[in-house]
């Protein structure tokens, strides 16, 4: 197990579902003793589980889960330990053995996206604040070029400032403008005029002057920030 400097990041992948099975399973075993531990993954569980709330779930097509099944050949269930975790109250996945496909799984219904277009590729990000890792808005793709920006909390905006919502990717020069955003309202981003999402593509939200930033590129603090993963 991972010395306690370790165990924010460890926990935040075990919540997300990242972790490889074996490495999960080794988790699962030191919360009953580790104390230290457990507290890292209660920290993840409060930040992340709020996030399921955010649309109606989506009941996926037999058919799908059929071809998991076969994916994922014979699947042994994990023996029951004294802490029932995300995992285990979600109920969805007790027994699936593939920790990568459970964490894509549950993002796409929290996102609520049509699970039976699966050539498509899909993107979320989670933007949260630099300071404490604290998520404070949802982009979740709505279209093969459209996003949904969603608030998870309240912005405090100062007079004459706005919000304005930034992507990059990592081969571009500099980072483009995606327009202002109004603190606690859902705005859809029209991504049409610019390359299709890659994954760990950068996006940011900064504080600028009331009508945005007049250089084209950031000049103000970032309040909130991710990146985007396909799910």
């Amino acid at each position: 197990m991972n010395a306690s400097h370790d165990y924010d990041e460890l926990a935040g992948q075990y919540v997300l579902g990242t972790l490889p099975r074996a490495q999960r399973l080794e988790v699962d075993a030191a919360l009953a003793n580790n104390a230290s531990l457990r507290a890292a993954v209660a920290f993840w569980e409060a930040r992340l589980l709020p996030l399921t709330t955010l649309v109606e779930p989506s009941t996926p097509p037999a058919s799908l889960w059929a071809r998991i099944e076969r994916s994922l050949g014979p699947v042994t269930k994990p023996a029951p330990t004294a802490r029932a975790g995300w995992w285990e109250r979600l109920g969805l996945w007790r027994g699936l053995a593939a920790g990568g496909f459970a964490a894509a799984a549950v993002m796409a219904v929290v996102v609520g996206l049509r699970v039976n277009d699966l050539q498509q590729p899909h993107y979320m990000v989670v933007l949260a604040a630099p300071q404490n890792a604290a998520p404070g808005w949802v982009l979740k793709m709505t279209g093969a070029t459209t996003l949904r920006l969603e608030p998870l909390v309240a912005t405090a905006v100062p007079a004459q400032r706005a919000l304005q919502l930034w992507t990059k990717a990592d081969d571009w020069s500099g980072p483009v403008s995606l327009g202002l955003v109004k603190p606690g309202e859902t705005v859809e981003v029209k991504l049409d005029k610019l390359p299709k999402i890659v994954p760990n593509q950068l996006f940011e939200i900064t504080l600028e002057p009331e009508a945005g930033s007049p250089i084209g590129k950031p000049t103000g603090p970032i309040l909130f920030i991710g990146r985007a993963v396909v799910i």
